[in-house]
């Protein structure tokens, strides 16, 4: 009963939070200390939204594709270049350091040059999510590789298993809770990459609509697509912790 009671209380206080946020929210732009056309109230935006919402909806299959895409492939190339680096230390000593190298340059100064590379359809907006993608999945991979139970790959060698039968049974199943982790940053980080590439150019998708309104000084409409963005962000990561529960199901005991 204790825990149950507990479970309730931790779902109702960050309700309690956001509502009295957007509570103090609805305050400030009916009073006017803000002016609406700069801060326009929840209640506009929301109305913004169900009259926008065929076309967020169609501009959302778009960025979803693209985020997907780019997702899928990021995973793909990072776990390749995270078990290469495992299996082999000197490949590791020459990589790791570029891989680091890769993430102190800003999304938003590579995506005008894959724009200019590659035009205004899908595949710059891919590029840019693989790019953004693929050093999380990387890293945390290898950390769990490095990290797994030395006496236990011990014995399975004193068992004549070799390298891939180490990793398959040992190795990645302890690294199982890395990846998960981060997958959960990788798929919102996702989500802002494609975005932030349509700003650049495109023909359709949430960036794209973004720059419009953002033209039009629609505040309403900007504040909604921003919401709509942090909820997709939102469904994809509860859709990993999912996944996770269903490929880790000795962490739900």
């Amino acid at each position: 009963m204790k825990r149950k009671l507990q479970s309730t209380t931790s779902k109702l206080l960050p309700a309690a939070a956001i509502l009295a946020l957007l509570a103090i929210w609805e305050l400030v732009s009916d009073t006017g200390l803000v002016p609406k056309y700069m801060l326009p109230s929840p209640v506009d935006v929301c109305s913004a939204f169900v009259k926008d919402f065929p076309l967020l909806w169609e501009n959302s299959w778009v960025t979803l594709a693209e985020t997907f895409i780019g997702l899928a492939l990021g995973i793909v190339i990072g776990f390749l270049m995270a078990m290469i680096m495992d299996f082999f230390t000197p490949v590791k000593k020459a990589l790791y350091p570029i891989v680091v190298i890769t993430q102190t340059i800003p999304a938003v100064a590579i995506a005008p040059l894959l724009v200019l590379w590659f035009g205004y359809e899908m595949v710059p907006k891919v590029i840019l999510v693989v790019f953004i993608v693929f050093f999380p999945i990387t890293v945390s991979l290898l950390d769990g590789f490095e990290s797994t139970d030395k006496d236990t790959i011990n014995l399975m060698r004193s068992m004549g298993a070799g390298k891939i039968q180490i990793f398959r049974y040992v190795k990645f199943p302890a690294a199982l809770g890395n990846f998960f982790s981060s997958l959960k940053i990788a798929v919102s980080y996702a989500v802002v990459g494609a975005v932030i590439s349509e700003w650049l150019g495109g023909f359709m998708g949430l960036g794209v609509y973004m720059t419009r309104v953002k033209k039009s000084y629609a505040f309403d409409r900007m504040f909604a697509v921003i919401f709509l963005i942090s909820g997709l962000s939102l469904l994809l990561m509860l859709a990993v912790k999912l996944i996770q529960k269903r490929c880790m199901p000795w962490e739900n005991r």
